[in-house]
């Protein structure tokens, strides 16, 4: 037997092919970083060259025509009040939740549920189902206030110029405040039980112990929860788009869906991705301080 000679005659070690261990550890994140370089950064670059593609080379004329519109300050203003609404409706309202199921409530598992499922829906689907909630014909809101007699005919919510901004952060308000609810019921039961037991001995009450108590031990809470909640808000877009699509006018735009318009309904290319550009310089500019507060506070 010819191979089995073979077999007994090679008595030396199989060195197969090994992969350092520094290397593995690449290999196994090459996946994830190929994606996200194939769907963030590869469209980034792509959006930055093209704000600054002019016939014949690269210019910022396109930014200098953004300062220049009156319609994008006009939007920025929107946007800003917008984002300053929501963000602190949702963290009134986040708080309020978030401290009731805290507490020993009845049913409190299904009460956190409840709270929690406006969350769970998309942003369009939530549009859609605040559209045929504010319906001026059979929306349910309208048939409400009517026999509450509230108000003597039906509203426009959505195409009055005075209640069409509201209607749409109402709407969001009511889809974004579980998102705050959960990031501050985890601070809450990270606060230990005994701070709230040595007020109670020291007489402090509900009041107190809130101020004194539950307020610092939230605080970087509080700055983590504004500050995504305030990047969520601005690239809002979803919501707005079913609800209104921008409307009546110009009176609901936001960035985003204006950026949406001038890049697949305008075609306006080049000046779409300037204004996404700044849109993403705000988003910067408004979440760096954040950041440096808690770099600070570690």
């Amino acid at each position: 037997m010819p191979d089995a000679s073979r077999a007994a005659a090679w008595d030396g070690p199989r060195r197969g092919f090994r992969i350092r261990e520094p290397a593995v550890g690449y290999l196994f994140v090459a996946p994830a970083v190929g994606l996200l370089v194939a769907v963030l950064v590869y469209p980034a670059l792509t959006t930055l060259r093209l704000s600054f593609s002019v016939p014949g080379g690269l210019g910022a004329r396109h930014y200098i025509q953004l300062l220049s519109d009156p319609l994008f300050w006009q939007v920025v203003r929107q946007t800003a009040v917008f984002v300053v609404a929501s963000v602190g409706a949702h963290l009134l309202l986040g708080l309020g939740a978030a401290l009731a199921v805290a507490g020993p409530i009845p049913a409190r598992g299904l009460f956190r549920v409840v709270a929690l499922l406006p969350w769970v829906v998309p942003d369009v689907v939530a549009g859609i189902v605040w559209k045929w909630i504010l319906n001026p014909l059979y929306g349910v809101l309208n048939d409400l206030l009517l026999a509450a007699g509230l108000i003597a005919q039906p509203l426009e919510w959505l195409t009055r110029p005075g209640l069409a901004p509201l209607s749409v952060i109402l709407a969001n308000v009511w889809r974004g405040f579980p998102f705050v609810m959960v990031i501050l019921l985890a601070g809450l039961q990270a606060i230990p039980q005994d701070l709230y037991e040595a007020a109670s001995l020291d007489g402090a009450g509900p009041w107190a112990r809130f101020r004194f108590v539950t307020l610092p031990g939230l605080r970087k809470v509080l700055v983590v929860a504004l500050a995504l909640d305030t990047i969520w808000e601005v690239r809002r877009f979803g919501l707005v788009q079913a609800m209104t699509g921008g409307g009546p006018g110009t009176l609901t735009e936001v960035l985003s869906t204006q950026v949406f318009k001038q890049y697949f309904h305008f075609y306006r290319f080049e000046y779409a991705s300037a204004m996404a550009v700044a849109m993403t310089v705000l988003l910067l500019a408004v979440s760096l301080p954040y950041v440096r507060m808690i770099m600070q506070e570690e």
